[in-house]
């Protein structure tokens, strides 16, 4: 299990000026415009894109109408197109100041680390006492693996907004991932008494009070985290695994299988599915679900203590002991405990 951190675009265009149009091509781009915001704040994107449409039809100039349709296929999740309409509405106005913001946005959520600092460098003057600022500038460091820049951003970010819950839950991660998780978790907790939708932090909270072996206490957290976002792949492998130490394997297998289902890509859900089956002595189910996960990701928890294990249940030991020394030299104090009781 890990915890996420969040990140959101924020700057959709409500206001605007026209230059170079006919008034009634102004007029009518204004209305397209306002009825593409209006969907927009109800959630509708897609709909939101053709009055967006028909607005740049209207006026092809429109830095505006650029940015927003930007902002919606960002929603949809298609950030190619989304960035490509930042790109058309800074052509427009160099100085769409807004438009740099979301472009540093998606720039991060491609990749491009380099080029997503580089708006926010250049942006940095006009948004000195935005607390969001601070809180993406954070999150690029993070993905830069600039930690201490991380932390320092976030702080910022709270002197600015104490009250700012995305930058809570984004500095408990930091505190989780350095291992001082009683840091994490009143961040957290703090997060959610401040935005009682912060699925984020409901499902981080659970993940801390899970490694504490409090599941009684972790799950209710994770189940408000679902109740927000019923589909999300982490937060449903998340209750799999407290399920599963909770002694209720079989209710489990079916939200880890979900998760894989959903995002096949997540070594800690392959892992977990490794564990259902050691629990019913299924090894050879188990090994491959667990090699699954190290190939996914090899920084897994305790991957080579499951591993092993599933080969010890197969007879293995030979095989065991070596899964067990790999994960003595990455750290793991269980592989190392468990070398020691049965590898000469």
């Amino acid at each position: 299990m890990r915890p996420i951190s969040i990140s959101y675009p924020v700057f959709l265009t409500l206001c605007f000026f026209f230059f170079g149009c006919s008034n009634s091509d102004q007029d009518e781009a204004t209305l397209f415009f306002q009825r593409g915001n209006l969907v927009f704040q109800s959630g509708e994107y897609r709909q939101a894109i053709k009055f967006y449409n028909e607005a740049i039809e209207k006026n092809p100039d429109f830095a505006d109408a650029y940015n927003n349709r930007g902002l919606a296929k960002y929603r949809i999740g298609n950030f190619q197109a989304a960035l490509e309409d930042y790109n058309k509405a800074i052509e427009k106005d160099a100085e769409f100041w807004q438009a740099y913001f979301n472009r540093a946005e998606v720039r991060a959520d491609l990749n491009d680390l380099t080029g997503s600092s580089e708006d926010l460098n250049k942006i940095r003057p006009v948004y000195s006492d935005s607390t969001y600022f601070y809180v993406r500038l954070g999150n690029v460091q993070v993905k830069r693996s600039n930690f201490s820049a991380a932390q320092a951003a976030f702080e910022k970010a709270l002197t600015l907004d104490p009250k700012n819950a995305e930058a809570l839950t984004n500095r408990g991660v930091l505190y989780f991932n350095q291992k001082q998780y009683d840091l994490a978790k009143a961040d957290f907790r703090q997060a959610t008494q401040l935005d009682p939708r912060q699925h984020f932090a409901f499902n981080n909270l659970g993940l801390i009070l899970g490694r504490e072996k409090k599941y009684a206490e972790a799950l209710p957290l994770i189940d408000k985290a679902l109740a927000l976002q019923p589909t999300q792949p982490y937060y449903l492998n998340n209750k799999g695994y407290v399920l599963l130490q909770s002694n209720r394997p079989d209710d489990a297998l079916k939200l880890i299988q979900q998760s894989i289902k959903l995002d096949d890509q997540n070594g800690w859900a392959h892992r977990n599915l490794g564990l259902y089956y050691l629990t019913k002595n299924q090894p050879s189910q188990a090994i491959t679900a667990l090699k699954d996960a190290e190939r996914l990701d090899p920084s897994v928890e305790n991957i080579y203590t499951y591993l092993g294990q599933a080969y010890q249940q197969s007879g293995d030991l030979t095989q065991a002991c070596q899964t067990w020394q790999t994960g003595v030299q990455a750290g793991d104090e269980l592989a190392k405990a468990l070398q020691t009781r049965f590898c000469r």
